[in-house]
């Protein structure tokens, strides 16, 4: 009997697989014919987590992996004051104030609530939790403060950037944001009101021209997902900001795959995570034995420069 080879391309509601074949396997299809059917893993986002750990050896990322000296920052001032800040608590802006302040490594961590308010929540929704809220003003007021600014946002899950763009979009030009996503990623997920700022052709997901995309202030992208930006040329250092939210949902090499693509010694790095809350699943026994379940931002708060309240390094939003 001949094998012939399918690609899956999308999931329907979860129950339909559509797979794509070659023509040689039409020529001989009949609708009566059954099939004997195996499956093989997909190893790209394993070759994105290797790749990234591979470039992170370089001992430019030292001080974002194991932070140990002082961040480079200003003089830090308080934001002009925003309508979203009664929202919050009294010191937000001062925290905001502080993310606009740091230049370079060592990560800026603010520990609260996944951005998304409820994990499962539709993307179709603008439920943003306190750390969510915190994100999009620290955002807002980077990117009304310098000119400049190329902010890369970027989460494990696609709600998660979804429902912060949406948020972004009333106050930022849609012009002026992108949203990158896996090339299958079904169209029916991505909300109606963002698609114009996605690119979709050939019933996939795709990247417009380097050129194109190094004009967008603000990108977002799940961690593995922004590995395509890396892959259509943007280079380290082209960010000046990038912000790695819900980072303690999600292994810590997924989340490297962004840091090692895009940041330099110059890059401000703010990650954000909630204290307890970890991947609910490693494939791997030893890797699960080996502490790979412990987040970069789960790792990040037991090193020295986070283990003490400090506001230069440290921000604590609580969990209500």
């Amino acid at each position: 009997c001949s094998v012939t080879q399918g690609v899956i391309f999308r999931l329907v509601r979860s129950s339909i697989v559509l797979v794509e074949f070659g023509d040689d396997f039409y020529l001989q299809h009949h609708s009566t014919r059954k099939y004997d059917i195996s499956f093989s893993f997909n190893r790209i986002c394993l070759k994105r987590a290797h790749q990234a750990l591979n470039a992170v050896s370089d001992n430019l990322f030292r001080n974002f992996l194991f932070p140990d000296s002082a961040p480079e920052t200003t003089i830090p001032t308080a934001p002009a004051s925003s309508s979203h800040f009664h929202k919050l608590n009294s010191d937000i802006p001062s925290i905001v104030g502080q993310i606009l302040s740091i230049k370079g490594s060592p990560p800026y961590l603010v520990s609260g609530p996944l951005c998304v308010a409820e994990r499962k929540v539709f993307s179709h929704s603008n439920n943003l939790s306190k750390t969510g809220l915190l994100v999009f003003e620290a955002i807002v007021q980077i990117y009304k403060s310098s000119p400049e600014c190329r902010i890369l946002l970027s989460a494990p899950s696609n709600s998660a950037c979804d429902v912060l763009m949406r948020s972004l979009m009333k106050v930022i030009p849609e012009s002026n944001m992108f949203r990158a996503n896996a090339a299958f990623r079904g169209i029916d997920e991505v909300p109606d009101d963002i698609l114009s700022s996605c690119l979709y052709k050939e019933e996939c997901f795709a990247c417009p021209s380097l050129e194109k995309l190094l004009k967008f202030k603000v990108i977002f992208s799940t961690f593995m997902s922004s590995y395509r930006l890396h892959s259509e040329g943007i280079a380290a250092g082209h960010f000046s900001h990038i912000f790695l939210v819900d980072a303690s949902f999600a292994i810590e090499p997924e989340a490297l795959v962004t840091l090692a693509n895009f940041a330099d010694k110059n890059t401000a790095v703010v990650v954000t995570g909630k204290p307890g809350n970890s991947s609910s699943w490693v494939r791997s026994e030893i890797g699960r034995k080996k502490g790979l379940k412990i987040s970069y931002f789960e790792r990040l708060c037991e090193c020295r420069p986070y283990r003490t309240p400090n506001p230069k390094f440290f921000a604590d939003l609580g969990l209500s």
